[in-house]
């Protein structure tokens, strides 16, 4: 077996729970901005709703076509339109306050804190993530993630996103790391498993769902999977 002594991970549907985190909030904000009243009753519906056009502007933002603060800006305005409800100051209380509540959230992915907290004492651990900095770091202090980590590199602090190489080669370079002894974990077939083959890495692709890159080095259906292959 291959002996790894960095192990990369991604953070957002890897080992922070994006998804609950995000829908809790939105469905607090559902409740406290009420949106009923406006004409969207179902929160469901709207969760919906904004994750369809969050992943589209998300999309843009990584090509490049659009910077963040344009992401901000339109996933909440885009979002309530779809409803009929017109109302720019709305949209921007709703943004700051979804980046102000969601990164407080602490739910992880099934078995991650236990996972690292085994793997610390053999490895050293690091974050590579697309997300923004300041958010990504309040994620990482309010899960308790932090205490096992020794490198959190955003595409801000790189100058380059998942799959450019450069975030990658930037990532070797912080930690004084090889690609022969680094291993990427990460659910993104594209920005993390593609990305890091490309920079000469092993890869391990998260995919619960299934959907498995078959040309990765190792796929995952659950977290734990990676006791067989590091512990």
């Amino acid at each position: 077996m291959k002996r790894y002594r960095h192990l990369f991970f991604d953070l957002d549907h890897t080992l922070w729970d994006f998804e609950t985190n995000s829908r809790e909030t939105l469905r607090d904000l559902h409740r406290y901005e009420r949106l009923t009243e406006r004409g969207i009753p179902d929160a469901a519906e709207f969760i919906e709703a904004y994750e369809e056009i969050n992943q589209g502007l998300w999309q843009r933002y990584e090509l490049g076509h659009i910077d963040r603060h344009v992401l901000r800006v339109l996933r909440f305005r885009n979002t309530l339109l779809r409803f009929g409800v017109k109302d720019e100051r709305l949209a921007d209380r709703m943004g700051r306050d979804y980046l102000a509540l969601t990164p407080k959230r602490k739910t992880l992915m099934p078995g991650a804190g236990e996972l690292l907290a085994d793997l610390a004492p053999r490895y050293r651990i690091h974050i590579i993530t697309n997300g923004f900095h300041e958010v990504q770091e309040e994620k990482i202090a309010s899960s308790g993630l932090g205490r096992h980590l020794d490198l959190v590199l955003s595409s801000e602090m790189a100058g380059a996103k998942k799959p450019d190489p450069r975030i990658f080669r930037a990532a070797l370079e912080r930690t004084k790391a090889t690609a022969q002894e680094s291993l990427m974990i990460g659910d993104s077939a594209a920005a993390d498993i593609e990305g890091a083959r490309n920079a000469g890495w092993d890869q391990a692709h998260f995919a619960p769902n299934g959907d498995g890159d078959e040309r990765a080095t190792y796929v995952l259906r659950g977290l734990n999977d990676l006791r067989a292959i590091l512990l």
